[in-house]
């Protein structure tokens, strides 16, 4: 079959005048065909993941209200569910697929540099089932993490289905990556973004890989909306635009979220530390007490547990005072740590949107009261602080900008959202901070040495 498409294929070139044969020779037809397949697979299972994760919660939300007139009994029950779905997800990972721990980035960043072996065999059911059990005992984690290495692999498998040479399925593992995000946040652009910003991979051909991308985001948007919806992934208010002379709380959000993403970082990463001197006794251990803790604390009325889309909806309609605000951000903040430095399976996008749209808020009202004509609407501020954390952990200022934008549909916020990603990466970069990814990948390197 491959090789009377091959035919076939030359048959049409040779037709074509010698400029336009070139042009499509540059294209490939084939690997786009195939970056298309790419997108719609991974865009269905991503999609499907997120249904499933959803449901699974609610079903946890459910039982636990059925037992709350016996306090004890719904935290016991609880516990007991969270506790055994982490414990098994950890074991899943560490005795079939130790590479995909944590959110997957770096695996796929270091593959495409030809540092890693990617086997998608076992990763992408591995990575499926693993954070179906994470997510769904509601650890602070997202989505996207999972989808993104788990569409990584299915540019693998895909590749393999198209017989595409090595430097051909390098572009489709590319294209899963992209495809992963945008199936998580509904932000394709993000998606290509990520890929060149973050992975910076490089290409032979980069026109057939820029192209690939784009229809590989594209057809993954398009199954995720077929299936979910148009609506945006958080649907806030549309804000109009903001004041230029407001634009200076926005540098000083920037600055505050850089300081932010510097600690996250370092704490991160002496977490990692610590997790790694762990007896294998406790290491066998410590899914289970920590999916345990996380299922008692998913019984408070705060949004302490979950990726994040509860925390930001939460942060934005909620009238809490100042210091639960500031309660729940640090909270989450470490909880955050540490769900993520145990190498738990899930992304890291989704935990500091939650973070920094609650910070943000209750910064936002104290600059409402004091300049109330300046910032008319403080909500607008918590759009431009979602994606300034990402934004100093990640060092990817661009992606952090379109995510936020296509996932709230806010389009109007730009200006204010690219001053304080800028301003927040760059206060990161200048204070001596590393790439969060970059720094993951280095370790995993390490530890094969």
């Amino acid at each position: 079959m491959a090789s009377n498409f091959e035919s076939s294929h030359r048959r049409w070139l040779d037709k074509l005048p010698q400029s336009l044969t070139d042009s499509a020779r540059s294209l490939h037809p084939r690997t786009l065909l195939a970056a298309i397949v790419v997108g719609l697979i991974t865009g269905a299972v991503g999609a499907g993941f997120k249904s499933a994760v959803k449901t699974i919660i609610l079903w946890r939300s459910q039982w636990a209200q059925m037992l709350s007139p016996i306090p004890p009994l719904a935290w016991l029950v609880t516990a007991l569910i969270s506790g055994g779905m982490v414990a098994l997800s950890f074991w899943l990972m560490k005795r079939f697929a130790p590479d995909t721990s944590g959110s997957g980035i770096p695996q796929i960043e270091g593959h495409l540099e030809g540092k890693l072996p990617l086997i998608w065999q076992r990763v992408l059911p591995i990575k499926l089932l693993g954070g179906f059990l994470s997510l769904g005992a509601g650890m602070l984690a997202g989505f996207e993490g999972p989808t993104i290495q788990m569409g990584g692999s299915i540019g693998q498998m895909t590749g393999g289905w198209f017989k595409a040479t090595q430097e051909n399925q390098r572009i489709l593992i590319a294209v899963g990556a992209g495809a992963g995000l945008a199936t998580a946040f509904n932000a394709p652009l993000a998606g290509v973004a990520l890929i060149g910003e973050e992975m910076h991979p490089r290409f032979r051909n980069q026109t057939l890989a820029y192209h690939s991308l784009l229809f590989g985001c594209v057809m993954a948007t398009i199954i995720l909306r077929m299936i979910r919806g148009q609506s945006a992934i958080i649907s806030l208010t549309e804000f109009k635009r903001v004041p230029l002379d407001s634009l200076w709380m926005f540098i000083i959000l920037g600055i505050l979220f850089g300081l932010m993403g510097c600690a996250f970082n370092q704490g991160l990463f002496k977490l990692l530390d610590w997790f790694d001197r762990l007896p294998a006794l406790a290491i066998k251990w410590k899914g289970f007490l920590l999916g345990s803790i996380i299922g008692i604390l998913s019984l408070l009325p705060l949004p302490l547990t979950d990726g994040g889309d509860n925390a930001v909806l939460w942060a934005f309609n909620s009238q809490s005072h100042f210091s639960i605000l500031i309660l729940v951000c640090c909270a989450r903040f470490l909880l955050t740590l540490v769900c993520y430095g145990s190498g738990a399976i899930g992304g890291i996008f989704a935990p500091m949107l939650g973070i920094a749209s609650i910070a943000s808020v209750a910064m936002a009202r104290h600059f409402h009261l004091l300049f109330p004509s300046q910032i008319p609407e403080p909500a607008v501020m918590a759009i431009a602080g979602m994606g300034a954390l990402v934004a100093a952990t990640v060092r990817a200022p661009l992606t952090a900008i379109l995510l936020t934008i296509e996932m709230t549909d806010n389009y109007f916020v730009i200006l204010p959202l690219l001053v304080t990603c800028l301003v927040a990466s760059v206060v990161a970069e200048a204070l001596g901070g590393k790439p969060i990814y970059a720094v993951l990948l280095e370790r995993t390197l390490q530890k094969q040495t």
